[in-house]
């Protein structure tokens, strides 16, 4: 299938999840998660979980490493639509967020991190394929971000689903992941 095709797919089974078996599923996704290894994680970039999309709730994971990892630096993503790019950005207890015009809650302001400087990327996504391969919103922020990434950042996807054999439209800039976490399984690629 094409990503379009999976993207609409991925996107209804997604829905059709009621609140409490997400929830259930979510505490899953925590456990799968809890059995890597952050031994050489200093600084995550992660992303405020879109309710209106039932994605999987980040804020359980990025709460895990900050209780693991004392000093860690989390960033979240400021979007420019104009450039369709986006930098990370550096978050703390006093951050102020505001929701842009996709729906994404971003910071206000903070120290802009070079994705160079990035140890750690949870990457959105709706579906992965067999070889690591997503299938995101569309627009292609992350890929342009991993492309500036040091070429030993961990990259993290968490689904609800297991992947798919294989998507049948990517391109030479898509930038598969490390991992892909679902509710029974890590798949490392």
């Amino acid at each position: 299938m094409t990503k379009q095709e999976l993207r609409n797919l991925y996107k209804q089974k997604r829905n059709a999840i009621d609140s409490k078996e997400r929830l259930k599923l979510d505490d899953l996704l925590l456990i799968q998660f809890q059995q890597l290894s952050f031994d050489n994680v200093h600084s995550l970039f992660t992303y405020w979980p879109l309710a209106h999309q039932a994605e999987p709730n980040t804020l359980l994971f990025s709460s895990y490493l900050r209780h693991m990892i004392p000093g860690l630096q989390i960033a979240y993503p400021v979007v420019d639509p104009t450039t369709e790019t986006m930098q990370a950005v550096l978050i703390n207890e006093e951050t102020v967020y505001h929701t842009n015009h996709y729906g994404i809650t971003e910071p206000t302001g903070g120290a802009i991190v070079p994705p160079a400087q990035i140890d750690l990327v949870f990457a959105p996504m709706l579906i992965c394929d067999q070889q690591g391969y997503r299938v995101g919103y569309g627009k292609g922020y992350y890929d342009k971000f991993l492309e500036s990434s040091h070429e030993h950042v961990l990259t993290i996807g968490f689904s609800y689903f297991e992947p798919v054999e294989n998507i049948a439209d990517t391109q030479s800039f898509d930038v598969p992941l490390s991992y892909c976490v679902t509710p029974t399984t890590i798949y490392e690629f």
